[in-house]
């Protein structure tokens, strides 16, 4: 990992962002997906080949990379829509969600028809680099450790961290991480939610779990003092769990950069294509953005 704070690297990358106004969060799972296909030597030269024809994948099927386990970025149900895409591993499943709907607008742009390849979020890098899917669209942000893997598109909706914690919790009235000291805290594992939680004084940094819905178990069943989360998934997750409620950290005595841009992400050596998504991106208006938004937030599982 380099020195490079994320909000730097963005500014140095070019990655440009969009600020959204509030959102709501329910999460949302289904069966485990299956085993993808292991690397090959022909995934690895099919790599090279898109490289080179400026075309994703085939050029026919878009592969998109998600948990499909991470509402309301995206989930799975048993039934298709307008909404959907069939998850290509998990039979008779479906993705929907906000990822889903911009994955379906890339698609459209390009001619192709989307297809989630459900999987955790950690192995999502290396399934673009080993060829097993051909964009990553999942609630994913651009750090500088990723960028040496993998080319990230400008940003398609912009979230913030922020800590959780019970309404009866002594840190309940803390005002700055510092008022943290010693407590013990969860995130997600492989995402910002849990580096960041390195920034609090002699903290009990919880080993990370693997879904949003474990993190909140972990604060609901008093595994852990604080729990990090997404901001705009915040209200949906107080109507939800009345029992919890957001730190308000006074300005300056936060994160140092609480930050956290979803980017699309695609093999290296696409400028081409990049360039394309990027074009893409930026004829999504925010007030489509918002409202793609607000519509996922209103259909996610309960």
């Amino acid at each position: 990992m380099t020195d490079l704070t994320r909000r730097s690297f963005l500014r140095l990358s070019g990655v440009s962002t969009l600020t959204v106004a509030g959102a709501t969060f329910l999460t949302g799972c289904g069966p485990a997906a299956q085993s993808t296909n292991t690397t090959t030597a022909s995934n690895t030269a099919g790599a090279k080949e898109e490289a080179n024809t400026g075309q994703l994948g085939d050029g026919k099927t878009l592969r998109v990379g998600m948990e499909a386990a991470y509402a309301p970025y995206n989930w799975q149900v048993e039934s298709a829509s307008d909404t959907t895409i069939p998850i290509e591993n998990v039979s008779g499943a479906y993705a929907d969600g906000y990822d889903v709907q911009i994955a379906k607008k890339i698609a459209e742009a390009l001619g192709m028809e989307p297809v989630a390849v459900k999987m955790e979020f950690g192995a999502l890098v290396d399934s673009l680099v080993n060829g097993q899917i051909d964009i990553i669209c999942a609630g994913m942000s651009v750090t500088a450790e990723r960028a040496q893997s993998a080319d990230f598109t400008d940003s398609y909706i912009d979230d913030e961290v922020v800590m959780v914690v019970k309404q009866d919790s002594k840190y309940a009235s803390a005002t700055k991480l510092s008022d943290f000291n010693g407590a013990t805290v969860l995130g997600q594992k492989d995402t910002f939610y849990d580096d960041l939680i390195d920034e609090i004084p002699n903290v009990n940094h919880l080993t990370p779990v693997a879904t949003v819905p474990l993190v909140v178990d972990g604060i609901e069943n008093g595994t852990c003092d604080a729990i990090t989360f997404s901001s705009m998934s915040l209200p949906n997750l107080l109507q939800n769990y009345p029992d919890l409620k957001k730190v308000e950290l006074e300005s300056g005595q936060g994160f140092s950069d609480p930050g956290n841009p979803d980017n699309a992400a695609i093999a290296k050596g696409q400028d081409q294509m990049l360039a394309k998504l990027n074009e893409i991106i930026a004829g999504i208006s925010e007030a489509d953005r918002l409202s793609i938004w607000q519509d996922c937030m209103d259909r996610q599982p309960a």
